[in-house]
């Protein structure tokens, strides 16, 4: 009997006391209410396909459909990245930009499946997205891992591998030094900051080569660090590096 007034607690829980939304405070049942999702989730800006940067939807407007599909941005053509793609849900600006420090810095885990879950919709409706055959979460050195507990990249990289169907190896690579927060440092001492700060794990070598690998991350702000990750996995021999962030600083 006790058992069954629990479950029967349980199951009317949600109707007493109902949750609320992260962004607007209203009572919902999900993390975001449907008036917020409709707002800040969903709306794809026309973005350079290798760093993510949005472009200038005019100077694209007389593009085919096929080259839209892989279209650049002028820093890119300029000096392309490591990397070849990047997928992004949603700017980094406000208010999102709270949901990602509430993650970060307040350990609120629930949010890094609604990351996850915008992410999976993004890839949806990219009907050319070529997808990695696994996911990596951009690795934390052992010192911020300790002081943060948790990595809120592989947190991210564990419901979208699921939602794709792609194979997750949290630990394909390794942070070999600790480097101060990209977010802290001047734009020409990020470069240097995190240069040779990854390898591969020995026992993933023959995983990433010939690869296909998407690397997971909640920011991409300069690209330096994903860069920096995905130039090491193409020094193993990895075929192509995608990343999936979910949301993108603006160019200033």
């Amino acid at each position: 009997m006790r058992l069954k007034l629990y479950l029967s607690q349980f199951s009317i829980a949600p109707l007493l006391l109902p949750a609320s939304c992260a962004l607007c405070g209203a009572a919902c049942e999900a993390l975001v209410c449907g008036a917020c999702a409709a707002q800040f989730f969903g709306h794809d800006r026309l973005r350079c396909k290798l760093c993510g940067n949005p472009l200038d939807c005019g100077a694209a407007a007389d593009a085919a459909d096929d080259a839209i599909e892989n279209l650049r941005c002028g820093r890119c053509l300029f000096e392309a990245p490591a990397f070849d793609a990047t997928l992004v849900a949603c700017d980094y600006a406000a208010p999102l930009i709270e949901l990602v420090l509430r993650l970060k810095f307040g350990g609120q885990l629930a949010l890094a499946a609604l990351f996850a879950q915008q992410l999976r919709d993004a890839v949806l409706r990219q009907p050319h997205c070529a997808l990695p055959a696994l996911l990596c979460p951009v690795p934390l050195g052992p010192g911020r891992l300790a002081e943060r507990g948790f990595n809120q990249a592989l947190e991210i990289a564990r419901p979208l591998a699921r939602m794709l169907g792609i194979a997750l190896q949290p630990a394909l690579a390794q942070r070999v030094r600790e480097t101060q927060a990209q977010s802290l440092l001047a734009p020409g001492e990020r470069a240097g900051n995190i240069a040779h700060a990854f390898t591969v794990a020995p026992q993933a070598m023959a995983l990433v080569r010939g690869c296909h690998i998407g690397i997971v991350d909640d920011v991409m702000s300069s690209g330096q660090t994903l860069g920096e990750l995905a130039a090491t996995f193409k020094r193993f021999g990895a075929a192509r590096v995608s990343n999936l962030v979910f949301a993108r600083t603006p160019p200033h």
